[in-house]
This record gives C-alpha cells, sequence and structure tokens, in this order.
C-alpha cells in the first residue's frame, strides 16, 4: 500500500484538511491520467486514502464533534449520510473497467460529492473543535487519527459508519483488505 501519512502539523484539524487537500490532488490524477490504464494507481491510493481517512473520522472527530456541539447528533448524522453514501459509490467504482467512460463519469459524480462532504466538514464541525478542543487535545486527536489510519481498511464498507462498528468489525476488515491488496499487487 503506498503511504497514506500526510505530512502536516500534529494537531487534528490542521492534518485532515491537508488530507483534503491531498484528496482532491488524488482526484485530479486519477481523471487527467496521461492513459487510460494509467489511471489504475492512482486510483487505487484514492481508493485507499480515503477509506482510511473516513475510518479515522468516524473513530476520533465525530465522536468528539457530537459531544462537544450543542446539535452535534445532527451534525455528525448528517457527515455519516454523506460518507455512507461515498462508499456506496465507491464500491460500485471498484467494479467497472477503469478505461471506460462510465467509470470516468462515476469517480466524477464521487469527486463532487467528496470534496461537498470536505467542506461541510471544515466549514461545520472543524469549527467546533477549534472552539472548544484545547491544543493539547487537538494535537492528541492528531495522533489518534494517525494511528486509526494506520489500522484501518483500505476499501470501503458502507454500513460501517460508526466508532462502534469500527472498533468491532474494523480489524477484521483492514486484515481483508490488506490481504486483498497485496494479493492484487503481487499479481498484477
Amino acid at each position: 500500500m503506498a503511504e497514506m501519512i500526510v505530512q502536516s502539523p500534529e494537531e487534528v484539524v490542521a492534518f485532515l484538511k491537508a488530507q483534503h487537500n491531498l484528496i482532491e490532488d488524488m482526484f485530479d490524477d486519477v481523471l487527467h491520467a496521461s492513459d487510460p490504464q494509467a489511471r489504475e494507481k492512482p486510483f487505487v491510493e484514492l481508493r485507499q486514502l480515503l477509506a482510511v481517512h473516513e475510518t479515522a473520522e468516524e473513530m476520533v472527530v465525530h465522536p468528539r464533534v457530537r459531544r462537544e456541539a450543542d446539535a452535534g447528533d445532527a451534525l455528525v448524522d448528517a457527515r455519516l449520510k454523506e460518507e455512507h453514501e461515498a462508499k456506496e459509490m465507491l464500491s460500485r467504482i471498484e467494479n467497472l473497467e477503469i478505461t471506460s467512460q462510465q467509470f470516468i463519469d462515476e469517480i466524477t459524480k464521487l469527486r463532487d460529492a467528496v470534496l461537498e462532504h470536505a467542506r461541510h466538514e471544515e466549514d461545520e464541525e472543524f469549527p467546533v473543535l477549534e472552539r472548544n478542543v484545547d491544543t493539547d487535545d487537538l494535537k492528541r486527536m492528531g495522533s489518534a487519527v494517525r494511528a486509526a489510519e494506520a489500522i484501518a481498511p483500505t476499501r470501503p464498507h458502507p454500513g460501517v459508519e460508526s466508532a462502534k462498528l469500527n472498533f468491532a468489525v474494523g480489524p477484521f476488515a483492514s486484515m481483508l483488505d490488506r490481504a486483498r491488496d497485496l494479493i492484487a499487487q503481487a499479481i498484477g
């Protein structure tokens, strides 16, 4: 698996914003690949980053926003719905021929949905953390996000959008995903 950790500030908000920027760039790499076959490697790396990024947010960020914001449940539930829809889209895209126009059309739709989701997090969730959580805790959350990403599944798993489910199902799914990734890499 390609290195998925973004080198950025220690605190969680800056770290996740840097990943949002990287995700946007990675979508561009997939969509603007020099030829259709050249899409595969950047797509696999994008899929992996999206999977680990969302898992870490579900395990660390969303539970904290639920506790810190007055309307935290509604705020997080809306983000989880977006994440579920994106995971379903990504799961469908994985089954498409990477050289097809349908792949391009669907990855473009996913890009729009993911970037809109990131804007919602940056405009609605992250300010809650910045207002209500002290700097030391933001740094601890950044460390927790990095740790969650290191063990997170590398493929989308629609229906696993809560911290509890990620803790219960995540390690098993991660082991299977990482084995699938290694096998796919070995057989080309």
